[in-house]
Protein backbone atom coordinates (compact mmCIF):
# COMPACT_ATOMS: atom_id res chain seq x y z
CA UNK A 1 0.00 0.00 0.00
CA UNK A 2 2.55 2.39 0.53
CA UNK A 3 4.21 1.68 -2.78
CA UNK A 4 0.82 2.99 -3.73
CA UNK A 5 0.88 5.81 -1.57
CA UNK A 6 4.50 6.93 -2.71
CA UNK A 7 3.30 6.81 -6.78
CA UNK A 8 0.49 8.56 -6.46
CA UNK A 9 1.88 11.40 -4.54
CA UNK A 10 5.01 11.95 -6.46
CA UNK A 11 2.72 12.33 -9.38
CA UNK A 12 0.59 14.99 -7.77
CA UNK A 13 3.51 16.63 -6.21
CA UNK A 14 5.00 17.17 -9.69
CA UNK A 15 2.43 19.02 -11.48
CA UNK A 16 2.89 22.63 -10.95
CA UNK A 17 4.69 22.92 -7.11
CA UNK A 18 7.13 25.21 -8.84
CA UNK A 19 4.52 27.74 -10.40
CA UNK A 20 2.57 27.07 -6.89
CA UNK A 21 5.48 28.19 -4.71
CA UNK A 22 6.31 31.28 -6.96
CA UNK A 23 2.77 32.43 -6.85
CA UNK A 24 3.25 32.08 -3.04
CA UNK A 25 6.51 33.10 -2.27
CA UNK A 26 7.92 34.89 -5.51
CA UNK A 27 10.90 34.08 -7.09
CA UNK A 28 13.59 32.15 -5.85
CA UNK A 29 15.52 35.44 -5.76
CA UNK A 30 12.93 37.04 -4.13
CA UNK A 31 12.17 34.29 -1.19
CA UNK A 32 15.80 34.70 -0.92
CA UNK A 33 15.82 37.75 -0.09
CA UNK A 34 12.99 37.66 2.17
CA UNK A 35 14.23 34.72 4.22
CA UNK A 36 17.98 36.24 4.76
CA UNK A 37 15.95 39.30 5.97
CA UNK A 38 13.07 36.71 8.29
CA UNK A 39 15.17 33.07 9.00
CA UNK A 40 14.62 33.38 12.73
CA UNK A 41 10.95 33.41 12.65
CA UNK A 42 10.49 30.56 9.99
CA UNK A 43 11.87 28.78 12.54
CA UNK A 44 10.13 30.36 15.39
CA UNK A 45 8.37 26.90 16.93
CA UNK A 46 11.77 24.84 17.06
CA UNK A 47 15.00 27.36 17.78
CA UNK A 48 14.56 26.57 21.40
CA UNK A 49 14.62 22.82 21.22
CA UNK A 50 18.02 23.30 18.87
CA UNK A 51 19.87 25.94 20.66
CA UNK A 52 22.66 27.16 18.36
CA UNK A 53 22.12 25.69 14.59
CA UNK A 54 25.36 26.36 13.51
CA UNK A 55 28.16 23.78 12.39
CA UNK A 56 24.69 20.99 13.21
CA UNK A 57 24.20 18.76 10.77
CA UNK A 58 20.08 18.98 10.04
CA UNK A 59 18.79 16.50 7.90
CA UNK A 60 14.48 17.65 6.87
CA UNK A 61 12.60 14.91 5.80
CA UNK A 62 9.72 15.60 3.32
CA UNK A 63 11.51 19.14 3.55
CA UNK A 64 8.89 20.17 0.20
CA UNK A 65 10.13 24.07 -1.13
CA UNK A 66 12.92 24.10 1.54
CA UNK A 67 12.56 27.02 3.40
CA UNK A 68 12.82 25.68 6.88
CA UNK A 69 15.68 24.53 5.59
CA UNK A 70 17.70 27.34 4.12
CA UNK A 71 16.82 29.09 7.07
CA UNK A 72 18.29 26.70 9.01
CA UNK A 73 21.19 26.80 6.73
CA UNK A 74 21.59 30.63 6.83
CA UNK A 75 22.13 30.04 10.74
CA UNK A 76 25.37 28.19 9.98
CA UNK A 77 23.60 24.70 9.93
CA UNK A 78 25.02 22.05 7.01
CA UNK A 79 21.32 21.04 5.86
CA UNK A 80 20.02 18.30 3.68
CA UNK A 81 16.88 17.92 2.56
CA UNK A 82 14.57 14.49 1.42
CA UNK A 83 11.60 14.88 -0.68
CA UNK A 84 9.84 13.42 -3.64
CA UNK A 85 9.06 15.93 -5.66
CA UNK A 86 11.47 17.25 -8.05
CA UNK A 87 10.13 20.41 -8.92
CA UNK A 88 9.96 21.11 -5.02
CA UNK A 89 14.27 20.43 -5.53
CA UNK A 90 14.24 22.75 -8.28
CA UNK A 91 12.71 25.88 -6.26
CA UNK A 92 14.74 25.17 -3.25
CA UNK A 93 18.24 25.04 -4.38
CA UNK A 94 17.47 27.67 -6.78
CA UNK A 95 16.52 29.62 -3.49
CA UNK A 96 19.35 28.23 -1.44
CA UNK A 97 22.05 29.88 -4.40
CA UNK A 98 20.30 32.68 -4.41
CA UNK A 99 20.63 33.23 -0.75
CA UNK A 100 24.10 32.18 -0.62
CA UNK A 101 24.12 29.33 1.17
CA UNK A 102 24.74 25.31 0.33
CA UNK A 103 21.56 22.79 0.46
CA UNK A 104 22.21 18.90 -0.29
CA UNK A 105 18.71 18.12 -1.36
CA UNK A 106 18.18 14.33 -2.34
CA UNK A 107 14.91 13.85 -4.50
CA UNK A 108 13.71 10.58 -3.00
CA UNK A 109 10.78 8.92 -1.21
CA UNK A 110 12.13 8.96 2.31
CA UNK A 111 11.74 5.25 2.50
CA UNK A 112 13.73 4.76 -0.26
CA UNK A 113 16.71 7.01 -0.14
CA UNK A 114 19.71 5.89 -2.37
CA UNK A 115 22.89 4.54 -0.30
CA UNK A 116 21.02 5.79 2.92
CA UNK A 117 23.82 5.04 5.16
CA UNK A 118 26.42 6.81 3.39
CA UNK A 119 24.69 10.26 4.34
CA UNK A 120 25.89 9.18 7.90
CA UNK A 121 24.33 10.66 11.09
CA UNK A 122 22.66 13.62 12.50
CA UNK A 123 22.35 15.57 15.36
CA UNK A 124 18.34 17.12 14.42
CA UNK A 125 15.59 15.35 12.29
CA UNK A 126 12.77 17.89 11.46
CA UNK A 127 9.67 17.13 9.99
CA UNK A 128 7.26 19.88 9.31
CA UNK A 129 3.84 20.25 8.66
CA UNK A 130 1.71 18.01 6.25
CA UNK A 131 3.32 15.02 6.27
CA UNK A 132 2.58 11.94 8.81
CA UNK A 133 -0.33 11.73 6.14
CA UNK A 134 1.64 10.16 3.42
CA UNK A 135 2.21 7.10 5.37
CA UNK A 136 -0.02 4.07 5.68
CA UNK A 137 2.18 2.91 8.37
CA UNK A 138 4.11 5.09 10.90
CA UNK A 139 7.04 2.23 11.81
CA UNK A 140 8.78 2.93 8.88
CA UNK A 141 9.83 6.37 8.46
CA UNK A 142 10.41 6.65 12.27
CA UNK A 143 12.49 3.89 12.24
CA UNK A 144 14.21 6.04 9.34
CA UNK A 145 14.53 8.92 11.68
CA UNK A 146 16.45 6.57 14.37
CA UNK A 147 19.09 5.44 11.88
CA UNK A 148 19.90 8.62 10.99
CA UNK A 149 19.86 9.82 14.31
CA UNK A 150 23.67 10.15 15.94
CA UNK A 151 23.52 9.09 19.72
CA UNK A 152 21.23 12.01 21.71
CA UNK A 153 20.09 13.31 18.40
CA UNK A 154 17.02 15.46 18.58
CA UNK A 155 13.66 14.51 16.47
CA UNK A 156 11.55 17.57 15.85
CA UNK A 157 8.12 17.05 14.48
CA UNK A 158 5.57 19.21 13.89
CA UNK A 159 2.15 18.87 12.21
CA UNK A 160 -1.15 19.50 11.93
CA UNK A 161 -2.89 18.51 15.63
CA UNK A 162 -5.41 15.02 15.05
CA UNK A 163 -8.01 16.59 16.45
CA UNK A 164 -7.97 19.25 14.29
CA UNK A 165 -9.05 16.92 11.78
CA UNK A 166 -12.03 16.13 13.74
CA UNK A 167 -13.61 19.43 13.58
CA UNK A 168 -12.70 19.80 9.79
CA UNK A 169 -14.86 21.98 7.87
CA UNK A 170 -17.28 23.32 10.21
CA UNK A 171 -18.14 26.71 10.95
CA UNK A 172 -15.68 27.80 13.68
CA UNK A 173 -15.43 24.58 15.44
CA UNK A 174 -18.66 24.64 16.94
CA UNK A 175 -19.93 20.87 15.77
CA UNK A 176 -17.65 17.97 14.95
CA UNK A 177 -18.01 16.42 11.12
CA UNK A 178 -14.80 14.28 11.34
CA UNK A 179 -13.81 10.87 12.36
CA UNK A 180 -10.65 11.20 14.82
CA UNK A 181 -10.35 7.26 14.43
CA UNK A 182 -10.68 6.96 10.59
CA UNK A 183 -8.19 4.93 9.83
CA UNK A 184 -9.28 4.70 5.49
CA UNK A 185 -6.66 5.89 2.50
CA UNK A 186 -8.45 8.54 0.93
CA UNK A 187 -7.93 10.60 -2.26
CA UNK A 188 -7.20 14.26 -1.34
CA UNK A 189 -6.19 17.51 -3.12
CA UNK A 190 -2.76 17.78 -3.21
CA UNK A 191 -1.19 20.88 -0.32
CA UNK A 192 -0.45 23.46 -3.53
CA UNK A 193 -3.24 23.55 -5.23
CA UNK A 194 -5.65 26.39 -3.20
CA UNK A 195 -2.41 28.62 -3.95
CA UNK A 196 -3.37 28.56 -8.08
CA UNK A 197 -5.88 29.77 -9.73
CA UNK A 198 -9.60 27.66 -9.89
CA UNK A 199 -8.55 27.40 -13.98
CA UNK A 200 -5.15 25.71 -13.28
CA UNK A 201 -6.41 23.47 -10.82
CA UNK A 202 -8.64 20.85 -12.85
CA UNK A 203 -5.13 18.69 -14.04
CA UNK A 204 -3.69 18.29 -10.65
CA UNK A 205 -3.37 14.97 -9.64
CA UNK A 206 -4.90 13.91 -6.21
CA UNK A 207 -2.53 12.37 -3.37
CA UNK A 208 -3.45 9.29 -1.27
CA UNK A 209 -3.13 9.84 2.25
CA UNK A 210 -4.32 8.34 5.95
CA UNK A 211 -4.91 9.96 9.12
CA UNK A 212 -3.99 9.43 12.81
CA UNK A 213 -4.71 10.04 15.98
CA UNK A 214 -1.87 11.19 18.74
CA UNK A 215 -1.58 7.37 20.66
CA UNK A 216 -0.60 6.35 16.82
CA UNK A 217 1.51 9.01 16.61
CA UNK A 218 3.20 8.71 20.38
CA UNK A 219 2.96 4.76 20.33
CA UNK A 220 5.08 4.48 16.95
CA UNK A 221 7.69 7.08 18.22
CA UNK A 222 8.22 5.31 21.32
CA UNK A 223 8.02 1.87 19.60
CA UNK A 224 11.11 3.58 17.02
CA UNK A 225 13.29 3.85 20.52
CA UNK A 226 13.26 7.35 20.63
CA UNK A 227 12.19 9.17 24.10
CA UNK A 228 9.87 11.60 24.22
CA UNK A 229 10.22 14.72 25.63
CA UNK A 230 7.63 16.92 24.60
CA UNK A 231 4.56 17.23 23.51
CA UNK A 232 3.89 20.65 22.78
CA UNK A 233 -0.02 22.02 21.65
CA UNK A 234 -0.75 24.92 19.78
CA UNK A 235 -4.41 26.29 19.86
CA UNK A 236 -5.75 27.49 16.66
CA UNK A 237 -5.89 31.42 15.94
CA UNK A 238 -9.26 31.06 15.13
CA UNK A 239 -10.62 29.55 18.44
CA UNK A 240 -7.85 29.16 20.92
CA UNK A 241 -10.26 26.62 23.13
CA UNK A 242 -8.83 23.77 20.14
CA UNK A 243 -5.53 22.79 19.11
CA UNK A 244 -4.44 23.81 15.29
CA UNK A 245 -0.96 21.81 15.10
CA UNK A 246 1.65 19.82 17.56
CA UNK A 247 5.28 20.07 18.30
CA UNK A 248 6.76 16.61 19.50
CA UNK A 249 10.42 16.55 20.97
CA UNK A 250 12.10 12.94 20.64
CA UNK A 251 15.55 12.08 21.37
CA UNK A 252 17.72 8.98 20.31
CA UNK A 253 18.80 7.42 23.35
CA UNK A 254 21.22 4.46 23.66
CA UNK A 255 18.98 2.10 25.90
CA UNK A 256 17.61 -1.41 25.16
CA UNK A 257 13.92 -1.56 25.99
CA UNK A 258 12.27 -4.25 27.09
CA UNK A 259 9.06 -5.91 24.49
CA UNK A 260 5.71 -3.62 25.28
CA UNK A 261 3.95 -7.11 24.93
CA UNK A 262 6.41 -9.65 26.47
CA UNK A 263 3.98 -12.17 25.47
CA UNK A 264 3.01 -10.97 22.69
CA UNK A 265 0.06 -8.52 21.18
CA UNK A 266 -2.86 -10.99 21.55
CA UNK A 267 -2.56 -11.47 25.40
Amino acid sequence: MQDKLAIANKAAWETKAYRAWVQQYGTPDELAIELKREHRHHLRYWLKYIGDPKGKRVINLLGSHGRKAISLALLGAEVTVVDISVENRLYATQTAAAAGVELHYICSDVLSIPDEESLGKYDIVLMEFGILHYFAELNSIFSVVRRRLRDNGRLILTDFHPFARAWLNTNNLKQPTGNYFDDEIREGEVAFAKLLPEEERSDLGKVLVRSWTVGDILTSIGAAGLFIRAFEEIPSPADRRFPEFYTLIADKVGIELSPLYPNGPSE
